[in-house]
């Protein structure tokens, strides 16, 4: 901790800032911090004052601190044990530990209690925003405007009223480069250590190495040191690799090594740096899995990897005998046509399929939601186990409680002799999906909150309580946030299930189509091999498909069936009728309008898949060309086209 200055001398710094717009030159203009200028100069642009009435109190309400603890639950999850940790280094120096997230909104502290009500004074608890507009300069606030650690004691404090303190923070950057948050000590002034900030900055390299080894477990990860004795601390840098070899994440220290800003994710390839292409890596992965390779870098620099990549997205490489091996693809792969938006969502889930993370599909009525939840139940680690899917607006209201919970003998008229085990102790062990619980009556959400935050079951008609072990996947096709402020939804369940949400498009936003239609076809038919006619696959791509893919799948399966035996291309007299007159005002065009507008259609339907390439990949023409499956060349081409 650099020897802050005095009192005095801050506040008449300060008070010079207020009346003339810059610090007072002299000696003090030479020593003082130029992020505490910039951070004094926000708090003033934000309208704070150092002195006088405090500013109203900026606090989150229960539900907003709970959907802020609901965004960021990784991210507690993985700093709480280090929290936990870095706390017991400064346990009884009248500290408090604190977690902000991205917007400065405090999620969790830890602290002695001597000091507790002291900093509960200051709203330095869960729930309040210590972001710079709310508290002037402040360490958690400043870090965060500032992107970089930072150390505010006693009189820097823009607000006179938190002179008190003393506070050492860093933020906590994602693989990708992105701030995910805020990690803070916060003291009292005369309590303060001169390693504080250090400890702080170990403590957030630890979630940062431990954050992005759990976010790639489905990528392949180089662990990197220029020492081989490095490799496994706290200090190593570690790189993700698409299966390709372009450098995709990394940690701060992995960036260092390698000589990259966060700007370069994405756009640069791992033999652009080292000496070594990846599929020696990965042959030494085979052979060696425990051993580091000695590497060099282009300017000569020699490090040490250790290669970690899942088994099960293990890319073909070169086996010992030069074979080559193909990596097993699982389930929701199988399901996985081209489009960005769904793969998205797909790579989403799989990240939490191996964790206690209960999941909710959102989408239009016949997206597929009950296929991916399916896909995602065998693409996991119980994919041994049972699934048990139960649509919640297809069960009559009177009969959903003895269909969920069970029920024993004779529990209730027309009840079966043997009773019921229930659908919640038949996934046990297993995945239990519920579909459209959006229409849950209020009165079986309760019901259900109780077995999932208890994870019991009692059947109706009494008996014992049975415990039970499931994975949760929940789908809708309702805003469940909008249902609960309407009060059609309990709040206290949707944040209980609301572990990951992901999306899935509607088949009329869908850049696959034509991909899709070919996976469809093959399932529907697969003892030959079928097609659309070049016109009608336009034609139907803009058609609006209210009903989604079931719709479109009833639709081929009933022209399927029209096809003569040795017929293996569907033309538009195939269809049904309804279809057809859906379809008309483009069917009934001339042959030659009809081939102009097909060329139209393709070349809109080009140009709206380059766009979501480019907006998924942030504008990397690189990453957005391996999307599309073409080179950067032509990519460049169709964009200036």
């Amino acid at each position: 901790m650099p020897t802050p200055l005095p009192a005095l001398a801050l506040r008449q710094a300060r008070l010079h800032l207020q009346e003339y717009g810059n610090c007072p030159s002299g000696a003090i203009s030479d020593v003082i911090d130029q992020r505490l200028v910039r951070s004094w100069q926000r708090s003033l642009a934000a309208g704070l004052q150092p002195v006088g009435r405090l500013p109203q109190t900026e606090h989150a309400s229960g539900d907003e601190l709970r959907q802020v603890l609901a965004r960021n639950h990784e991210l507690l999850s993985y700093s709480r044990p280090v929290m936990e940790y870095l706390f017991e280094s400064v346990r009884h120096s009248k500290s408090v530990v604190v977690l902000a997230d991205n917007r400065g909104t405090l999620m969790h502290t830890l602290g002695d209690a001597d000091f507790l009500n002291k900093a509960e004074r200051v709203a330095l608890a869960s729930g309040a925003s210590w972001h710079e507009d709310h508290r002037g300069t402040n360490a958690i606030g400043t870090a965060l405007a500032e992107t970089s650690e930072v150390e505010i004691h006693g009189a820097e404090h823009f607000l006179e009223h938190n002179g008190f303190l003393t506070c050492a923070a860093a933020p906590i950057m994602a693989a990708d480069g992105s701030l995910m948050g805020i990690l803070d000590i916060s003291g009292d002034q005369h309590s303060g250590h001169p390693h504080t900030l250090n400890l702080v900055s170990m403590a957030v390299r630890m979630i940062e190495n431990r954050l992005i080894i759990a976010t790639s477990k489905r990528q392949i990860r180089l662990h990197l040191h220029a020492h081989s004795e490095g490799i496994g601390t706290v200090a190593e840098g570690i790189v993700v690799l698409s299966e390709d070899g372009w450098i995709v994440g990394a940690n701060r220290a992995g960036l260092t090594l390698l000589h990259l800003r966060a700007s370069d994710l994405g756009a640069v390839q791992l033999t652009s740096l080292l000496n070594v292409r990846l599929e020696n890596l990965l042959h030494h992965h085979q052979i060696r899995s425990s051993q580091a390779m000695a590497i060099h870098c282009h300017d000569g620099t020699r490090l040490y990897v250790q290669v970690h990549v899942d088994q099960a997205v293990l890319p073909a490489v070169p086996s010992v005998s030069g074979a080559v091996q193909e990596a097993p693809k699982d389930a929701l792969s199988l399901l996985d046509s081209g489009d960005l938006r769904w793969r998205s969502a797909a790579e989403k889930t799989r990240r939490i399929l191996d964790k206690p993370i209960p999941l909710i599909i959102q989408g239009e009525s016949g997206v597929g939601k009950e296929f991916f939840a399916k896909a995602a139940h065998e693409s996991g680690p119980r994919r041994n186990g049972p699934f048990v899917a139960i649509n919640c607006a297809a069960i009559p209201e009177n009969l959903i409680e003895a269909e969920l919970f069970g029920y024993q003998p004779g529990a209730f008229t027309g009840a079966r002799r043997e009773g019921s085990l229930g659908r919640l102790r038949e996934a046990n062990g297993g995945t239990l999906f519920l579909d459209e619980i959006g229409d849950m009556p209020l009165a079986m959400q309760s019901r259900l909150l109780r077995v999932l935050q208890e994870r019991s079951v009692t059947p109706l008609g009494g008996g014992k309580t049975v415990p039970v072990d499931f994975a949760l996947i929940c789908a809708t096709h309702r805003k469940l946030r909008d249902e609960a402020e309407k009060g059609k939804f309990r709040y206290d369940l949707y944040y209980r299930i609301n572990g990951l949400t992901v999306q899935l498009p509607a088949l009329r936003e869908r850049s696959d189509f034509q991909a899709l239609t070919a996976q469809l076809l093959r399932s529907l038919s697969p003892e030959r091999e079928l097609h659309l006619a070049a016109d009608l696959l336009v034609q139907l791509s803009a058609y609006i498909w209210p009903g989604n893919l079931r719709q479109y799948s009833s639709v081929l399966r009933t022209a399927i069936a029209m096809l003569d035996a040795d017929e293996t291309r569907i033309e538009i007299q195939h269809l049904s009728d309804d279809i057809v007159e859906d379809l008309m005002p483009t069917s009934i065009l001339s042959k030659t309008v009809r081939t102009e507008q097909v060329a139209q259609n393709l070349e809109q339907l080009s140009r709206n898949a380059i766009e979501q390439a480019l907006a998924s990949s942030r504008g990397n023409i690189s990453q957005a060309a391996r999307s599309l499956g073409i080179s950067r060349q032509t990519l460049y081409r169709k964009i200036n086209a």
